[in-house]
C-alpha cells in the first residue's frame, strides 16, 4: 500500500489509506448527504472488501467505489440493496483531473485484496454505529440502548392495535432480525424480528414489532444506523444472522386495492409524480 496516512479527497469523504485499513471521513456540509454526515467517520478493513472498481461520474468526474464482502458491514446489510447511489458510503466522488491520483490508489487497494477472501464473512468486519439511537417515526420513538430495542407510540399515528399493544421493549436476545424498508419507499417501515413469537401481523401498522416510517418521519439518516446497530447486536448476541431483504408478504387484495385508490390520491394531489405512481403501482401489484 502507499504511505501510511495518504489521503485521497473528494467531494463529501476523504479516504485515508493504512496498512490493513481504508478511514473514511465524511463531511458536514449542507451539500453533504445527512447519512455521511450521521455516520461522520468510518474504518472499514481491508477484509471486510472483495474490490475496488473506478469509473467515470457525472459532470466531469470519477468514481471510486469500494465493494464491501457480503455479511461484512451491517450497515449495508440492514439496507438490503435500498441505498441510493448518492447515499452509499462506499463510493468517492471526485474531480476528473484526479482521475490518474485515483487510478494510482485504486491498483494500490486492487494488490493488497487479491490474497483476501471475497467471500461472505461469517462476522460483521466493519463497526457498528455506536449507541445510544433514537429517532422519530410517524406512528412513534424508537430508541435503542444496546441491549433493549424501545417503541413509544404516538396517539396522532399508531393504529388501533398498536395501542391495544402498549409501548414495547424488546431485549436484543429475543430478537433473530431487523427488517428495514426505506423511508425513501412507499410505505417505509423498520420492522423487528422476534424469536419464538409465531407469525407477526402481514402489515407493519398493525405489528406491535414495527414502527412506520411517513413523509418527514424515519429518515434514512437516522433509521438506517439504527437498524444497523441493532441487527449487529443481535449477531453479537446468538452469532451469524442476515438481515431480512424488505419484500413483505402477500396481502390480500383489497387491501392492495385500497392502497393503490390512496396512492392515486398523492398523484392527483401532486404529491406523487407520473413516474412514482407508476412504479409504486406495479410494486403494490407484485404483491398479489
Amino acid at each position: 500500500m502507499s504511505r501510511m496516512g495518504d489521503v485521497l479527497a473528494g467531494f463529501h469523504a476523504a479516504w485515508e489509506f493504512e496498512s490493513d485499513s481504508v478511514l473514511i471521513r465524511y463531511e458536514r456540509g449542507i451539500r453533504t448527504p445527512r447519512l455521511f454526515q450521521a455516520l461522520g467517520e468510518r474504518r472499514v478493513p481491508l477484509e471486510a472488501l472483495s474490490g475496488v472498481t473506478l469509473s467515470p461520474g457525472r459532470r466531469g468526474t470519477v468514481v471510486l467505489r469500494a465493494t464491501p464482502r457480503p455479511g461484512a458491514d451491517p450497515l449495508t446489510e440492514a439496507a438490503a440493496g435500498q441505498l441510493t447511489e448518492g447515499c452509499d458510503p462506499y463510493r468517492l466522488v471526485l474531480p476528473a483531473e484526479r482521475e490518474t491520483l485515483a487510478e494510482y490508489y485504486a491498483d494500490e487497494l486492487r494488490a493488497r485484496l487479491t490474497a483476501a477472501d471475497d467471500g461472505p464473512a461469517d462476522r460483521f468486519l466493519v463497526a457498528a454505529p455506536e449507541v445510544p439511537l433514537r429517532f422519530k417515526a410517524y406512528d412513534g420513538k424508537a430508541s435503542f440502548d444496546g441491549r433493549t430495542v424501545r417503541f413509544r407510540w404516538f396517539w396522532t399515528g399508531a393504529s388501533s392495535a398498536k395501542w391495544k399493544a402498549g409501548d414495547q421493549s424488546f431485549p436484543v436476545a429475543g430478537l433473530s432480525g431487523v427488517e428495514w424498508r426505506s423511508p425513501e419507499a412507499f410505505e417505509g417501515y423498520l420492522r423487528l424480528l422476534r424469536r419464538d413469537a409465531g407469525e407477526q401481523p402481514a402489515q407493519a401498522d398493525q405489528d406491535p414489532a414495527a414502527v412506520v416510517f411517513g413523509l418527514g418521519y424515519g429518515p434514512v439518516h437516522e433509521s438506517l444506523p439504527f437498524a444497523a446497530a441493532v441487527l449487529a447486536a443481535v449477531r453479537e448476541q446468538r452469532g451469524p444472522v442476515a438481515a431480512v431483504p424488505a419484500a413483505g408478504p402477500r396481502r390480500d387484495p383489497a387491501d392492495i386495492a385500497e392502497r393503490i385508490r390512496h396512492l392515486g390520491e398523492l398523484h392527483q394531489a401532486g404529491l406523487v409524480t407520473d413516474e412514482e405512481f407508476s412504479v409504486k403501482k406495479a410494486e403494490l401489484l407484485a404483491e398479489l
